[in-house]
């Protein structure tokens, strides 16, 4: 088996033999052991040291949103003409940061790319905790939070919504439908996994002699146990879990494109020089999409190597986000040229006044940092040598991650800071209060992260199973005929 194996790549052109998506050709019970090792063994030192920064950074933000509840929203650098600042600004970039997960998991679910396996499960995750540290900004921008209930669909007197044609009310049910069906797609992909670590549970429960060790291992069996819903993994229940992944795949695909395009309308449907353009839906779902590829670049990246899964997750996936980063960057790229070309082309003095405010006003360090990180930084991935470089990728998806920032600080504040009469123009600077608040929910996010990596399985367990060459009877390296030879 193994001379003919050695022939068949022999024969195969170089170019064409492609990485495979599990490296070393390791076994399911390795990848089994490898993916469990965080949840059952000891806490590592490292994790304890990012959970204590984050967990008091999170609570920096709660402290930061209890002084504004009390002293009220003067503390916010929000001034006249520009009463719309950080906190949008946050919400659109969290926002954007939740829409790699369902692209990942969704999208290419549907297009049948096996690379998703090993990032799918991180990347809902991310995008559940991004927009739960988005909907914090919405709820405390309106000020008198004890009226947030107001955009929530609660008829009032007149069994009418408030303010129903406003866009930050879309923005809650495309938000929170969103929410809900992430939510749900991440949970039933987890079935199985939980399942597999219940069993596991069960099978070292001989190997504990301390009571206290045996309590605990129950009390993880029953939980566990519970969230798997009496999986078995027989042929009834994998038949009805991909119809059900698969119909959940299908229904978050048009979301991935209908959130983001709906928060884009709070623009949009402005009548704002700078806002009111209608390449905003699809430039802002690249931007999206871009941002997200940054983030789970920036978070898989150092957990690969913490955790001890390059095998798993391996270099090609790595090389594989930073294409995608680069077709998303050279769409937003376009979108910049497109605004400026129809500010000039559309022959509004005032509209094409904004864009060049925009690049050469006093805000024009944040729109050079825009287009520095947005658009020359994802080019360096057209080279092989940069993408395969798991440092080089690294520092360049934190730059994406602050161009895309710098994006909406742009977008927000820059088009609001000169009004039409000159005698309404300002200059927004935030206090310590806003930086401090959106530093917060950094830690918020990440208290949630290293908490769902603790406890659950970083990679889907089942999935990754299944693209290897041991599961694939058409592949040299596994199928029928090594299964019979062992």
């Amino acid at each position: 088996m193994g001379s003919a194996t050695e022939n068949i790549y022999a024969e195969t052109p170089k170019e064409l033999v492609r990485e495979p998506l599990v490296a070393n050709q390791r076994s399911p019970g390795w990848l089994s052991d490898q993916i469990s090792a965080i949840i059952e063994g000891k806490t590592p030192r490292w994790w304890w040291i990012a959970f204590t920064i984050s967990f008091l950074t999170a609570g920096m933000c709660f402290s930061m949103i209890g002084y504004l509840v009390v002293t009220g929203i003067g503390v916010w650098g929000l001034n006249h003409p520009v009463m719309w600042g950080w906190a949008i600004v946050n919400f659109v970039w969290w926002i954007g940061i939740g829409h790699a997960g369902t692209l990942i998991s969704a999208i290419l679910f549907l297009l049948r790319q096996k690379w998703r396996t090993s990032i799918n499960r991180a990347a809902e995750a991310m995008t559940i905790f991004a927009v739960m540290c988005a909907g914090i900004f919405p709820a405390i921008h309106v000020g008198r939070i004890w009226f947030v209930w107001y955009p929530l669909p609660i008829p009032n007197a007149n069994d009418i919504w408030p303010q129903f044609r406003s866009p930050l009310l879309w923005d809650v049910f495309a938000v929170s439908t969103y929410f809900t069906v992430s939510v749900l797609f991440w949970y039933m992909g987890l079935i199985p996994d939980l399942a597999t670590i219940r069993d596991r549970l069960r099978l070292q429960a001989e190997k504990i002699k301390k009571p206290f060790g045996k309590f605990t291992n129950k009390i993880k069996q029953v939980l566990y146990g519970f969230f798997a819903l009496g999986w078995t993994g027989s042929n009834r229940h994998w038949s009805n879990y991909e119809k059900a992944y698969l119909l959940l795949a299908g229904l978050s695909t048009p979301l991935v494109l209908s959130v983001h395009s709906i928060v884009s309308f709070d623009f949009a449907v402005s009548q704002l020089p700078g806002w009111h353009t209608t390449i905003f839906p699809p430039y802002f779902v690249a931007g999206a999409v871009f941002s997200g590829f940054g983030m789970v670049m920036t978070l898989i990246i150092p957990l690969r190597v913490l955790c001890k899964m390059e095998d798993i997750i391996t270099v090609r996936h790595i090389e594989l986000m930073c294409k995608v980063t680069l077709a998303t960057g050279s769409i937003v790229g376009y979108a910049y040229a497109m605004e400026f070309f129809i500010a000039w082309y559309g022959g509004s003095p005032y509209e094409l006044y904004a864009f060049k405010n925009r690049a050469f006003g006093p805000y024009w360090w944040a729109y050079w940092i825009m287009v520095s990180c947005n658009v020359l930084t994802p080019q360096l991935f057209w080279f092989k040598k940069i993408r395969t470089n798991m440092m080089a990728v690294f520092i360049l998806s934190i730059f994406v991650n602050i161009g895309m920032w710098f994006e909406r600080f742009v977008i927000v504040v820059i088009s609001l800071h000169r009004d039409f009469l000159p005698s309404n123009w300002g200059y927004y600077s935030p206090t310590i209060v806003d930086i401090l608040t959106y530093v917060g929910t950094m830690g918020f996010f990440m208290t949630l992260f290293l908490l769902f990596i603790r406890f659950l399985p970083l990679v889907a367990i089942s999935e990754v199973k299944g693209v290897t060459p041991q599961a694939d009877p058409h592949d040299p390296l596994g199928g029928a005929e090594k299964g019979d030879a062992h």
